[in-house]
């Protein structure tokens, strides 16, 4: 999606085989029916909620705003988008077209990071910035859903800089009772915290000090944060440090799959979330 001419040079100069693909420049005169269209169930979803009739046409220029309109009307299956643009560019005609799954209360970003021990889940890493009780736990089991779309058991790790009530402050007793919320809805979860990040991953001390911990045979493979600092500064560091892969910001909670690329993703982050985005799709389609 996008100018046609561009893309055509883009695909000749790379030599690419997409003889058959179909370009849609929401900006042409070839897209005018369309983005009429477009523009009028856009007015319908959003007419009482900041936009007049001619605000609603013009978003549809923009390829967000056209992108999720073809997801949502079932005419695409997923939309990539957001390499040339700021995260909430393309987060916001998601937001205001897709919505929320019925599962979830709000939007998350997780990332997937590749490293030496195998996969590990962040989140939230993109989004939310310092989530209350309701929204940790809304957090916490959509991740947790994600996961187990990857075919992996999540044990997940409530991250704090406190042990197990050590330090009886409102961000650490926030993190402790979701927890004990979510064992209480979901006892067959593997969850435990509020824990610091490298007593979760020493097996030895995690024994000798908390032999209690729903952890200590298995370290975790899904880190929920406290906060959006927290997550953020976290993935950034095992990325540029620790030599791991960052595979997302991967969005949970949507009714249909939209992901934001990072600014200035290389081809091989580009192709590992058109992967996700193409499970993601599947998934929802036959659920």
């Amino acid at each position: 999606m996008g100018e046609e001419k561009k893309i055509k040079k883009l695909i000749a100069d790379n030599k690419i085989q997409l003889s058959n693909v179909e370009i849609l420049d929401p900006r042409s005169d070839s897209t005018n029916d369309k983005r009429e269209l477009y523009g009028e169930l856009f007015f319908k979803k959003r007419q009482r909620r900041g936009y007049n009739l001619y605000e609603a046409k013009k978003a549809m220029r923009e390829r967000p705003y056209f992108g999720c309109m073809m997801v949502d009307q079932g005419e695409a299956d997923a939309l990539i988008s957001g390499l040339t643009r700021q995260y909430p560019d393309t987060l916001r005609p998601a937001l205001e077209i897709i919505g929320t799954h019925e599962t979830a209360k709000r939007v998350a970003g997780m990332y997937m990071m590749l490293t030496k021990r195998g996969p590990l889940f962040f989140a939230d890493t993109t989004i939310n910035f310092n989530p209350t009780e309701e929204e940790l736990i809304d957090i916490t089991l959509q991740t947790a859903r994600a996961v187990e779309q990857f075919n992996i058991k999540p044990r997940v790790a409530m991250l704090s800089y406190s042990n197990f009530g050590a330090t009886p402050s409102p961000e650490a007793n926030l993190v402790r009772n979701v927890v004990a919320r979510i064992r209480e809805q979901h006892p067959e979860m593997v969850i435990d915290g509020e824990m610091q990040a490298g007593v979760a991953f020493n097996k030895d001390l995690l024994r000798e000090n908390y032999p209690f911990s729903d952890l200590v045979d298995e370290s975790p493979n899904t880190l929920i944060f406290p906060n959006l600092s927290a997550g953020n500064i976290a993935y950034h560091l095992l990325q540029e440090l620790g030599g791991a892969e960052a595979v997302g910001p991967i969005l949970l909670g949507l009714k249909k799959p939209v992901h934001v690329l990072q600014l200035g993703s290389s081809v091989r982050q580009i192709v590992n979330m058109v992967a996700i985005a193409v499970v993601e799709a599947q998934f929802k389609t036959v659920s």
